[in-house]
């Protein structure tokens, strides 16, 4: 069992949103294409096309952003004028992202390890090496996008993963702080963004919209005391100094991180139940918390590094044991509700009364084929408004299952995608976009810039 809320997003958003500032691709395949137009064919020297602060803007980096969007797919012109306007667009794009890591470097609360770029490097560089047979195909598809060496790959990779942490850190921190004032767009600007985007928009899924909650067994006063006895004893060995990692290998029931060593990486407030947050932001690195309940259990919670609004921490679970008896009747009280919501008793009330923190009470338009096992069964075909037999969730044991009370709202068939079905993250997408631009056109009025054609 994990602490992380479950996430249940819209397909339309997991099509839309992306990271509104990543790094360039550089996964490359054999069969991608050869490096095509250049921006600036008339000198064979690498020379300054702009200027930002002190920073200069080189032809061959424009030419190395051309180059990766070429291997992403996207066409890339060979018309002259509209070249030209792709090259100053690109030079437009490198300016703001300069301006983004100038202004995050000279943010002092703004820190990106040295570990944690190397830690990202290598993993990227585990995935594009992955690609390939052989050393020898490895080694000239590098050649081919331009680097000598899988050294000099490496090294222009760590640049750009700190240019990427740090342009994302300065962006979340802003966010954090209410710093970008979102900017609402008029329809026609949704509109036409839509125009753009849809024919890269595929084929809508069938999806289904539903409101649920979810009931678990409840163990005993006995049981929870035994279990924080448990807990309180392993804080007292941590503080004498056993390795945590080993500990939780040993002892911890949350599944998703046992064998990590209880590692939960990095993460922001939201993303845990309020019970593990409240410690979890208040520690200070190395110390080794009491234990924590929550919904879940005991915790022990060990912060290892923070952040501005972030921080790194582990964790060990201990569970309270649950019998038989008190599973099954979790399972006959969730038939008692969906008995008691299906004869005009009000859901809302009753799902809040049972909201679980594992579970969101609804879901709006989910491809039906990204539903997790237990639902695409536990749904089925079912229509708008039907509550559907209760269905059960796979726990750490036999005896630790929810069942699940659900009642759908809505389905469609799939199609084509319409303006309607993604207008609203087209909303979102268009507002952090416009209130971003706003901030850089800020930048760009009290920074020099230069651009040379």
């Amino acid at each position: 069992m994990n602490t992380r809320k479950s996430l249940v997003g819209g397909w339309a958003c997991a099509v839309l949103i992306s990271a509104l500032w990543a790094a360039p691709a550089v996964a490359q395949d054999a069969t991608e294409p050869t490096p095509g137009p250049k921006c600036d064919t008339a000198s064979s020297v690498d020379r300054v096309v702009a200027v930002v602060g002190d920073a200069p803007v080189l032809s061959s980096q424009v030419d190395e952003e051309l180059y990766a969007q070429r291997a992403q797919g996207h066409e890339v012109p060979t018309d002259p004028a509209a070249l030209r306007a792709a090259c100053q667009s690109v030079i437009s794009s490198i300016i703001d992202v300069e301006l983004l890591v100038q202004q995050a470097e000279r943010d002092t609360s703004i820190k990106v390890t040295e570990q944690e770029i190397a830690d990202g490097v290598s993993e990227q560089i585990k995935t594009v090496r992955g690609k390939f047979t052989s050393e020898l195909d490895y080694r000239a598809e590098l050649r081919k996008a331009g680097f000598g060496t899988p050294e000099e790959y490496r090294r222009w990779l760590t640049d750009q993963q700190r240019r990427a942490s740090l342009q994302n850190r300065l962006l979340a921190k802003l966010k954090d702080e209410k710093k970008l004032t979102p900017v609402p767009p008029t329809e026609r600007e949704m509109k036409d963004y839509f125009d753009k985007q849809k024919d890269q928009l595929g084929h809508r899924p069938a999806t289904v919209s539903f409101r649920q909650f979810a009931v678990g067994p409840a163990p005993s006063p006995a049981a929870k005391q035994v279990a924080k006895a448990r807990a309180d004893s392993l804080v007292l060995e941590l503080r004498k100094g056993a390795d945590f990692a080993a500990a939780a290998k040993r002892f911890s029931m949350d599944p998703s991180t046992k064998d990590q060593g209880g590692e939960l990486n990095w993460f922001r407030r939201g993303l845990m139940v309020p019970e593990f947050e409240r410690v979890a932001f208040a520690l200070k690195p190395g110390v080794i918390s009491d234990a924590v309940e929550s919904p879940f259990g005991y915790h022990i919670i060990q912060v290892e590094r923070i952040q501005p609004a972030e921080v790194q921490a582990r964790h060990i679970l201990l569970m309270p044991e649950v019998t038989q008896a008190e599973a099954d009747s979790a399972a006959a009280l969730a038939q008692e509700l969906r008995t008691l919501v299906m004869k005009g008793a009000s859901f809302d009330s009753i799902q809040r009364l049972h909201r679980d923190p594992d579970v969101e009470p609804t879901a709006q338009e989910v491809a039906v084929s990204q539903l997790p096992p237990e639902y695409q069964t536990g749904v089925g075909a079912a229509d708008s408004g039907t509550y559907v037999p209760v269905f059960s969730l796979a726990g750490a044991t036999e005896t630790r299952k929810k069942y699940v009370v659900l009642q759908v709202t809505g389905r469609q068939t799939e199609g084509d995608v319409r303006y309607e079905d993604v207008k609203d993250q087209i909303r979102a997408r268009l507002s952090e976009e416009l209130a971003v631009r706003r901030y850089l056109d800020r930048l760009r009025g009290a920074t020099y810039v230069e651009i040379r054609t």
